[in-house]
């Protein structure tokens, strides 16, 4: 193997952003095979390659004695006179494996590193089978179709987010298996969207999610002047908007957070408007009196939504109306209308969400959330 050859490997290396000995390595690896085949010797052989000159040199490892757990062996140099053009013949191979063998391991190792996070590709095919997205060049994902939700199509070409939920090396190249279901995607679809929570000011406490159609989310500020729902929400809604967008219309509910299990549970079900919250810690269910009017908001269409804040809120959630609790002889609510179960919480301010994504400052009028500018939203 001459100079010129071992300066070619050494700068395809480098191109590739490869290891050199690893490269090396390999090469002497395959030749030590190839010579103790084509030479048919019985013992074992082993090939060095000098990294400056690029010469070669075959070894028999002749054994010597020592014991079977730890023998010992004799180099004997057996450098045939044609060694280079055997290693020219068998270099190019070599190095072309090496390469890709190499970048498996590079993008195993990147990517295995991104478990959990989002990335944007562009789908190459899509059947009823698997959906294949291209992350870059030579990088690919797949989407299974468990890992879709079922309003979702894909178009060739078409650009769009998932997120990781798994790297695992193959015969072929390294499997990313990624998700449009995952709860995950809408924590980092947030954060991209929302600076207060990249920045760690807002925090998501909380995701339950039917891919495709409702996700609730519940979120805190670690600022008391900070209304992490009207962050999350943007002006205008523009900061939601653009994450419904992504899910192709997935419609999502972002709820204040609580430490208080009553006050929590009575915002995860939103919009609904709660009468009555009682909690039991032995069997953790939450017992809902919500206005007879509201009861089927409340349950939402087939049971989604107290389904998706039982997930939320890891309460077991038990709902009647008034008049079915009145009727069961459970007590009346303590206050009229939902205010009472928030006074603590709200400290008579009025709850709505102003256009700049801020709490509005005005006080509630009596036996509403509500200011009187904003009054007509609680009827």
């Amino acid at each position: 193997m001459s100079s010129e050859l071992m300066d070619a490997l050494k700068a395809l290396a480098r191109e590739k952003n490869i290891d050199e000995y690893y490269m090396i390595d390999k090469l002497e690896q395959q030749l030590s095979t190839t010579y103790q085949r084509i030479m048919d010797l019985e013992n074992e052989t082993r090939v060095v390659l000098d990294k400056e000159t690029g010469r070669l040199y075959v070894y028999e490892l002749v054994p010597v004695g020592g014991t079977e757990e730890d023998p010992q062996f004799e180099e004997r140099d057996i450098t045939p006179k044609d060694v280079s053009r055997i290693a020219a013949q068998a270099a190019k191979s070599i190095i072309m494996g090496s390469i890709k063998e190499a970048e498996k391991e590079r993008i195993f190792e990147e990517y295995s590193d991104r478990v959990g996070e989002s990335v944007t590709g562009t789908v190459q095919q899509s059947d009823s089978r698997y959906t294949l997205i291209k992350l870059r060049e030579g990088v690919e994902a797949l989407l299974p179709p468990s890992e879709q939700p079922p309003n979702e199509r894909y178009d060739h070409n078409q650009r769009i987010k998932a997120y990781i939920i798994e790297v695992r090396k193959t015969s072929n190249e390294p499997s990313i298996v990624v998700s449009r279901t995952h709860p995950g995607l809408i924590r980092r679809l947030f954060e991209l969207e929302v600076p207060e929570i990249y920045e760690g000011i807002v925090e998501i406490k909380s995701i339950a999610r039917e891919p495709g159609m409702r996700s609730k989310i519940a979120v805190s500020s670690r600022e008391s002047s900070l209304d992490p729902v009207g962050a999350c929400v943007g002006p205008k809604g523009s900061r939601v908007r653009m994450i419904v967008s992504e899910l192709r219309g997935e419609r999502i509910d972002v709820i204040p957070w609580s430490e208080d299990p009553a006050i929590y549970v009575a915002h995860a079900l939103s919009p609904a408007k709660v009468a009555q919250v009682t909690t039991a810690e032995d069997t953790h269910t939450a017992t809902v009196l919500v206005p007879d009017d509201q009861l089927s908001l409340a349950i939402g269409k087939e049971g989604q939504n107290a389904r998706l804040a039982a997930k939320l809120t890891g309460w077991r959630i038990d709902i009647k109306s008034l008049s079915q609790a009145g009727a069961s002889g459970l007590s009346a609510p303590r206050a009229s209308g939902v205010d009472a179960l928030h006074a603590e919480e709200y400290d008579g301010r009025c709850v709505a969400v102003t256009s700049s994504g801020l709490r509005c400052r005005n006080k509630a009028v009596p036996n509403s959330m509500y200011c009187r500018i904003h009054e007509k939203e609680a009827s």
